[in-house]
């Protein structure tokens, strides 16, 4: 195990973790990939073939509204089985989005480390635009 420490939380030490290089290589062989931003974010650059299912719905200075169907949303899109890559913009938002779907029984949901930040800056990729 890499760290001895402590954890709040056992889930958190267990989330499964790929690096950007990691999460082209499973791209390119067929893999899902699951933006958790909100649509706005998503519109102005995503991965190639990602999926927008916003883990929140809101975020303001009160607060963030998490969507109550995200779960249900992911499955309609992916089997409890199926791989694929869990990412936002930094990485944060889908390590909590990764967690719930691993406690809804996705065994190989990943989370991209660094986020979509760290996807373009690995390939130098430019985002895939919306038509």
């Amino acid at each position: 195990m890499a760290s001895t420490a402590t954890s709040s939380s056992d889930k958190e030490q267990a989330l499964p973790t790929i690096d950007a290089d990691q999460a082209h290589a499973l791209l390119s062989s067929g893999h899902g990939y699951v933006d958790v931003r909100m649509q706005e974010d998503f519109d102005k650059g995503h991965s190639p073939g990602a999926r927008n299912v916003p883990y929140y719905l809101s975020v303001t200075p009160q607060g963030k509204e998490k969507n109550p169907r995200f779960v249900e949303e992911v499955a309609a899109l992916f089997g409890k089985d199926d791989v694929f890559i869990v990412g936002c913009n930094t990485g944060n938002r889908s390590r909590f989005a990764t967690a719930d779907l691993l406690n809804a029984g996705f065994k190989n949901a990943r989370n991209l480390q660094g986020g979509y930040r760290s996807f373009l800056q690995s390939a130098n990729q430019q985002p895939a635009q919306e038509p």
